[in-house]
């Protein structure tokens, strides 16, 4: 059982066939898959849940369990389409990026609707790509339920700015060579006077860079990293839509990687890694190579 829902299986005389469905109906209860939101027991308030870098199976089982739960979705852009799919007809499906904004800033507006729906005694999932903490601003939507007096849960996601480059090969630190790795938003540029980032710092550090949201200001990013001290000889992989079946990567190294990443056409969402742990993946690649017939 589950909670309070017994699960008995009766298949034609073979017990253990039976059994074999009644553990896999058992598990996919306990893991979302299948529809659990008329339990007695559902969440109240609004759930922050990180749904991974893109594939769907990278979501946690607690996040895929409050998700069938759910009353209402708010979707970021980056959250797995395809756990979307799976939700129930009666489930009211919100677009984050399509929410009305009027005179309100757009986090403010989905701030007042998270509120809202749960006030109305209706379980809100607010799910995103990655990790709602890792500039997801899932932190101002928590402050904005808390100010509200609205229960709120946070799910942690697999976050792109590791997984990303796990899925192209490449760990973000490595015995001897980094034992210690940076993630940076580049929301807003280098130069600009709103940046908090200690872009010498990062230069002078020996350690991984992990950048997110940098597509289109590598040639900046490049360009402040080598003024500042880096090697132009450093190694770079950008990874385009990781994890997905479109996934794809471009290696250069720092002096030519606006160029190669604009030559072939990378576009956003993707992960910018700089430092020698590329070289770890390539070696990897290297010994695959080898050991082919």
């Amino acid at each position: 059982g589950v909670d309070e829902i017994s699960v008995a299986v009766t298949a034609g005389g073979d017990p253990r066939r039976a059994a074999g469905i009644r553990d896999a109906v058992v598990g996919a209860l306990r893991d979302g898959t299948v529809d659990a939101r008329r339990n007695r027991t559902k969440p109240v308030g609004v759930a922050l849940v990180g749904g991974g870098p893109g594939d769907p199976g990278l979501i946690t089982v607690r996040g895929r369990q409050l998700l069938a739960q759910a009353d209402v979705v708010v979707a970021d852009r980056l959250a797995p389409r395809a756990l979307l799919d799976e939700l129930a007809p009666d489930v009211e499906l919100i677009d984050a990026a399509k929410v009305p904004y009027g005179r309100s800033l757009s986090q403010e507006a989905i701030n007042e609707l998270l509120v809202e729906r749960a006030r109305a005694g209706r379980f809100v999932v607010r799910l995103k790509g990655g990790d709602p903490f890792v500039f997801g601003r899932g932190g101002e939507e928590m402050i904005a339920c808390a100010r509200a007096g609205i229960p709120v849960l946070v799910v942690p996601g697999i976050t792109s700015a590791v997984s990303v480059p796990a899925a192209a090969g490449v760990p973000v630190t490595h015995r001897g060579v980094s034992q210690e790795f940076h993630v940076v938003s580049v929301h807003v540029p280098p130069g600009d006077p709103r940046s908090t980032v200690d872009w010498p710092g990062l230069a002078r550090s020996g350690g991984t860079l992990v950048f997110m949201m940098a597509v289109e200001r590598l040639a900046a990013v490049a360009e402040t990293l080598i003024r500042d001290g880096r090697s132009p000889e450093t190694p770079v992989m950008v990874v385009q839509d990781g994890t997905l079946p479109t996934q794809r990567a471009v290696t250069a190294s720092l002096s030519t990687v606006a160029d190669r990443v604009s030559a072939a056409g990378i576009r956003p969402p993707a992960i910018v890694v700089v430092g020698d742990v590329v070289k770890v993946g390539q070696e990897v690649e290297m010994v695959r190579a080898e050991r082919l017939p």
